[in-house]
């Protein structure tokens, strides 16, 4: 039986027009001022807006190995009720994906418990030890791009190996950037007033920039499609803004965390540990600037789950990562757009668009014959993020607490509803 989704807003461009959507097998068929209701499954919408499913380039879900952590399960739940319909997965995992074995496994787990579209990368390296090139070739298939995050690719010719190889297959570097020779041990925040006003040892904004420099200066040898993960300095920020005036095939993402906090924010709770860590004040504006100017492609939330004890040490003893998938939209839309610092149209390109054309992703487009990855937003549901009714079992993040004006009631991943809804329920 067919869907049809009506009362709603469909978002096209720049403008809201009021539309009903009919889905049927995974796919529109028909969005008209009005649609019949008869012989299809309901779904009463109110004036809210109707908008192509987020997609997460950056994700932790933490299966096969660390499922204490996360699952894939949960994760995609979290996914689902953040208005995500597909996420990008990260390989630190156990066994890590740097083999089409080790690949094959993760994909299994997928298929059988994913809500939600998930697309794994493969790794860089054997085992992300940096030391020997992973089979890229035999993970071509499966994985959607290749990195070692959470660890920067330290030697500069096994960079340049891994971007001529990924070259020859066509696949993108999504790179975690950070020159280990620059960070100081056992780091906690941003270096400077904020190591300071703790008395910890602070992470140096040149051990991610200066390594986004060398990796562009590789791409522009190589040709390899380059993305910068998690984009936390004005110095990145302008080493993208340079290559891409040069035509270099160089992306990046930046994280709804370093764009509404800086380092005056952190407290000593391991909410707020992360890496690349919150920097300053300066350093977000220029995030919010490249995110205006389009040299900050994507919001990614680089959702990272640990458990409670895991986190409970302050910023000296808990783990690095935070969650982010069920607050990112309420929150950049209540901190960036209804202020209008940032216009609805640019946090959705970042959102919706650019991760999709970035990645090679279907979907994106409201219009018959399109897939069926919708979300829908009420921009008139404030609430306050309350970590206790997160679908994830991560429950660490600097927003607890904070009182938004936006919240996402349905989302859909291939007529399917995965998040919210019934039928003759009024949304």
């Amino acid at each position: 039986m067919e869907l049809l989704l009506t009362g709603g807003t469909v978002y096209r461009g720049k403008t809201f027009v009021p539309a009903d959507i009919a889905v049927s097998n995974g796919r529109i068929v028909s969005v008209s001022p009005t649609l019949s209701r008869e012989g299809r499954t309901v779904i009463e919408l109110n004036d809210v807006w109707i908008v192509p499913g987020f997609v997460d380039v950056h994700v932790h879900l933490r299966e096969p190995g660390f499922s204490y952590k996360e699952t894939i399960a949960s994760g995609t739940a979290a996914a689902a009720a953040g208005g995500y319909t597909a996420v990008c997965a990260m390989p630190n995992l156990s066994p890590v994906p740097d083999c089409g074995e080790h690949l094959q496994t993760e994909l299994d787990a997928i298929a059988r418990d994913a809500l939600v579209r998930v697309y794994p990368y493969g790794a860089l390296t054997a085992g992300e030890r940096g030391e020997t090139l992973a089979d890229l070739p035999a993970m071509a298939g499966g994985a959607v791009g290749f990195s070692d995050d959470g660890r920067g690719v330290q030697s500069e010719e096994m960079m340049l190996r891994a971007m001529e190889c990924a070259k020859a297959l066509d696949k993108p570097i999504a790179a975690h950037c950070e020159d280990e020779a620059l960070v100081q041990k056992g780091w906690c925040v941003n270096d400077g007033d904020c190591a300071r006003r703790f008395g910890l040892p602070g992470n140096d904004p040149a051990s991610e920039y200066r390594q986004v420099r060398r990796d562009i200066e590789l791409v522009r040898r190589t040709g390899c499609r380059y993305h910068v993960c998690h984009v936390s300095t004005r110095q990145s920020v302008a080493a993208v803004r340079a290559a891409k005036a040069e035509g270099l095939p160089v992306t990046c993402e930046t994280a709804p965390h370093y764009l509404i906090l800086c380092d005056r924010d952190v407290e000593n709770d391991g909410r707020f540990k992360m890496n690349p860590p919150i920097r300053s004040a300066a350093d977000r504006q220029a995030l919010v600037e490249g995110l205006l100017d389009g040299t900050v492609d994507c919001i990614a939330t680089d959702h990272a789950p640990h458990a409670a004890r895991e986190k409970a040490g302050g910023l000296d003893g808990s783990l690095n990562g935070v969650v982010g998938l069920e607050t990112a939209f309420p929150i950049l839309y209540t901190c960036l757009t209804e202020p209008g610092i940032v216009p609805l149209e640019i946090l959705l390109r970042a959102l919706c668009v650019r991760p999709r054309e970035i990645f090679g992703l279907p979907g994106g487009k409201i219009a018959p014959g399109e897939i069926a990855d919708l979300t829908v937003i009420d921009p008139r549901r404030p609430h306050r993020i309350n970590s206790a009714s997160f679908r994830s079992l991560g429950r660490s993040t600097p927003f607890d607490g904070r009182p938004v004006s936006a919240a996402v009631i349905l989302t859909l991943c291939g007529g399917r509803v995965v998040y919210g809804g019934a039928e003759g329920e009024k949304l």
